[in-house]
C-alpha cells in the first residue's frame, strides 16, 4: 500500500534544528519574565497574557512535531525525550503564569475589564475574554497559587507518566496471529488493529484474539495505569472541593463546555433509542452470516457475498473520493484537500513501530494541521481519513484567529470530522448504482451507528462506574473485566456474541492522561453534526457560509451557546437529539430493508 508520509521541512528540519533550540530559549525566556512580574497592576496582566501566548505557541508547536515523530515510531527515544521536555515546560509556563490566572479569576470587574481593553502587536486582550470569564466561573473550585505551581510541577512525572507508560509499551508491543494451520505470524499492535477494520477474513478474527492475547499479559500493568490516572484525578478534585463539593464528571464537564442537563439529555434519548442500535448490529450480523454480531467483526469491511468481492482502495482513490464529496459542498473544500495532499501533511504509510488511532493534530506558530493514520485500504479507512480531515479543515478555517480562540473542546471539535463523514458517505450513495454499492454505504452508517450510539455509551458507562468504584480503592484486573463486560452486556444486550472484557485495557483513550471520560464527546459530536449537516439541504447555497461561521465560533463560546446561535436550538432539551436520531434511524431502516432484499 503506497501511503504519504509527513514532511516537516515548513516547520523544523530535524530534532536537531535550531529553530527548535530558538523556540524553546525564547520559552524559557518568557517563563523567566512572567516569573519576575507581579499580578498587581493592569499593565503587568496585560504583559503576562502577551508572554503567555507567545510561549504557549511556540510550545505547542515543537511539542506537537516531537509528539508526531513519536507517534510515526514507538521507539524514537530522541523524539520521545523532546516530548517530555516540552511538558516539563509547559509545567512551568503554567506555574509561571499561575499567580495571574489567580488574579484574573478573583479580582473585581472593572479589573478584568480594564486587562481586557487593552492590546499588544497581535490585538485585543478580548481575545481572552471567553477563556478567562470561564475560568472565574469556576473560581470556586480554585487553590491557592503554591498549590496550584505544586500541582502542576508534579504532573510531569505523574499523571502524564502513566500515560507516556501506556504508549510506551502499545506502541512498541509485538503480537502474534495463530492461524488454524497451526502457522503463526508477528506484527505490531497498531498493524494487528488495523486488520479489525479490513476486509481479511482470514486474519481479523486471529488478530483479535492475538490483541487480547498480548494485552492480557500486559493487564497488571494497565490496571495500574488506570488506577493511578483516576486516584491522582480524585484526590485532586477533593482538594478543590474546599468551597463546595467538585464532582470526578464536572472537569471532564467544563473541559467539554457543556452542562450536565446537556449530557443527561443525549445519553436519556440515546438509552431511549438503545432498541435502534442494536437493530442496525443484528442487521451487520446478518451480512457476516451470523445472528449476532462477533467482536472482532464489529469494525470490519462489508464482507464480501455473491459475486462480490470486497473493496478495497489505495490512498489515491480514497483522496479522489474525498475530494469530489467535499467539493459537492464548496470548490475551497477541495482546494483544501488538494494542499494537505500537496504539502504532505498526512501520514497514513503503515509501519510495525507506528502507534495505534487516528488523530488531527497542528502545528501552531504555522498554523498547519497535520493529519495521522494507518491507511489500510478499506471503506473504514477511507472514512476515517475523511474524518481526520474534516478535523484538519476545521483547523484551516480558523487559521487567521487569535490562538487562544482556537482552541475548541472535544464535543464541538467532532462536529467537522462527522460532517465531513456524512458528506462522504452521502456522495457515495448518490452515486451507488447497484444493490451492492448501496449497501456498502449504508453499511458505513450503521456501523457508525453501533460504534456511536452502542459502543460510546459503554465507554461513558465503565468509566462512570469505574470511578465510582475507584473512590472506595483500586480496581483489580479481574474487577475492570467484570465491570467491563456488565456494562458491554447493558447496552449492546444479544446484539453482539460475547462482550469484550478488555477493552478497558485495548482501548487508548482510558488511559491518555491529559483529558478525562474521553467518550461521551463523540456521541456529541455525532448527534449535533447529524442535525448541522441535516440544515445542508434546507438552507442551500447559504449553508457553507454559515457553516464556517459555526466552526469559527467552536473556540470562543460554549457548546449550548453555539447551539443556540447557530442552529436555534436547546441543547438541554430531548427534542434536538431525538432529532438527530430520527435521521439516524432512517438510514438504518433502509440499511435493514436492502439486507433484507439481497
Amino acid at each position: 500500500m503506497s501511503a504519504p508520509s509527513w514532511d516537516f521541512s515548513f516547520v523544523y528540519q530535524s530534532l536537531q534544528d535550531t529553530a527548535i533550540q530558538n523556540d524553546l530559549a525564547r520559552c524559557s525566556d518568557n517563563i523567566a519574565a512572567l516569573k519576575n512580574l507581579s499580578p498587581d497592576t493592569i499593565e503587568n496582566c496585560q504583559r503576562a497574557l502577551t508572554l503567555l501566548d507567545e510561549a504557549s505557541t511556540l510550545l505547542q508547536s515543537v511539542s506537537s512535531y516531537s509528539g508526531c515523530l513519536s507517534t510515526v515510531d514507538a521507539t524514537n527515544a530522541e523524539a520521545k525525550a523532546v516530548v517530555v521536555k516540552t511538558d516539563v515546560m509547559d509545567s512551568s509556563l503554567n506555574q509561571a503564569f499561575s499567580p495571574f490566572e489567580d488574579k484574573l479569576s478573583s479580582c473585581d470587574d472593572a479589573f478584568f475589564e480594564d486587562v481586557l481593553a487593552g492590546s499588544d502587536a497581535t490585538g485585543s486582550y478580548q481575545r481572552h475574554a471567553f477563556r478567562l470569564s470561564r475560568l472565574r466561573a469556576q473560581q470556586a473550585f480554585r487553590l491557592s497559587v503554591p498549590e496550584e505551581q505544586l500541582l502542576s510541577a508534579m504532573q510531569v512525572d505523574g499523571k502524564n507518566a502513566w500515560g507516556r507508560l501506556y504508549d510506551d509499551i502499545t506502541g512498541t508491543l509485538k503480537v502474534s496471529l495463530k492461524f488454524p494451520d497451526g502457522s503463526e505470524e508477528e506484527m505490531g499492535l497498531s498493524q494487528a488493529a488495523s486488520l479489525l477494520y479490513g476486509g481479511d477474513t482470514y486474519r481479523r478474527e486471529p488478530a483479535w484474539h492475538a490483541i487480547r492475547e498480548a494485552m492480557g499479559k500486559q493487564e497488571v500493568t494497565f490496571a495500574a495505569i488506570l488506577n493511578a490516572l483516576a486516584g491522582n484525578r480524585l484526590t485532586e478534585y477533593e482538594k478543590r472541593s474546599h468551597t463546595k463539593p467538585l464532582h470526578f464528571l464536572a472537569p471532564a464537564l467544563e473541559e467539554a463546555r457543556i452542562e450536565q442537563p446537556t449530557l443527561d439529555a443525549m445519553l436519556d434519548v440515546t438509552k431511549a433509542s438503545q432498541d435502534l442500535s442494536r437493530r442496525a448490529a443484528k442487521a451487520m450480523a446478518k451480512v457476516f452470516g451470523t445472528e449476532q454480531l462477533k467482536p472482532w467483526d464489529e469494525m470490519a469491511a462489508m464482507p464480501s457475498f455473491g459475486a462480490s468481492k470486497p473493496a478495497n482502495y489505495s490512498f489515491d482513490d480514497a483522496i479522489t473520493i474525498i475530494r469530489k464529496a467535499f467539493d459537492s459542498v464548496d470548490p475551497e473544500m477541495a482546494e483544501f484537500v488538494d494542499m494537505m495532499v500537496k504539502q504532505n501533511l498526512i501520514d497514513a504509510a503503515p509501519q510495525s513501530n507506528k502507534s495505534m488511532g487516528a488523530y488531527c493534530t497542528k502545528i501552531a506558530k504555522t498554523r498547519t494541521p497535520l493529519v495521522f493514520m494507518s491507511f489500510g485500504g478499506s471503506m473504514s479507512d477511507v472514512l476515517t481519513l475523511a474524518h481526520e480531515l474534516g478535523h484538519a479543515f476545521h483547523n484551516w478555517v480558523m487559521r487567521d484567529m487569535p490562538f487562544v480562540e482556537t482552541e475548541y473542546p472535544m464535543t464541538l471539535a467532532e462536529t467537522a470530522s462527522i460532517f465531513a463523514e456524512n458528506v462522504v458517505r452521502d456522495a457515495l450513495l448518490e452515486q451507488a448504482e447497484s444493490d451492492h454499492d448501496k449497501l456498502l454505504m449504508l453499511w458505513e452508517e450503521a456501523q457508525t451507528a453501533v460504534a456511536l450510539m452502542l459502543n460510546i455509551p459503554v465507554r461513558y458507562g465503565f468509566e462512570k462506574a469505574f470511578y465510582e468504584q475507584r473512590q472506595q480503592g483500586e480496581c483489580s484486573p479481574a474487577q475492570l473485566r467484570s465491570l467491563m463486560a456488565e456494562t458491554w452486556n447493558e447496552w449492546y444486550g444479544d446484539a453482539m456474541s460475547e462482550p469484550n472484557d478488555l477493552f478497558w485495557a485495548t482501548k487508548l483513550h482510558f488511559s491518555i492522561a491529559e483529558i478525562s471520560f474521553y467518550n461521551y464527546p463523540y456521541l456529541f459530536g455525532y448527534l449535533f453534526s447529524t442535525g448541522v449537516y441535516a440544515r445542508r439541504a434546507e438552507k442551500g447555497a447559504a449553508f457553507y457560509g454559515d457553516y464556517k461561521a459555526l466552526l469559527r465560533d467552536t473556540g470562543r463560546m460554549s457548546a449550548e451557546d453555539v447551539a443556540k446561535a447557530h442552529l436555534g436550538v436547546d441543547l438541554t432539551k430531548p427534542e434536538f437529539w431525538q432529532q438527530s436520531i430520527q435521521i439516524a434511524e432512517k438510514r438504518i431502516e433502509a440499511f435493514e430493508a436492502l439486507v433484507k432484499k439481497l
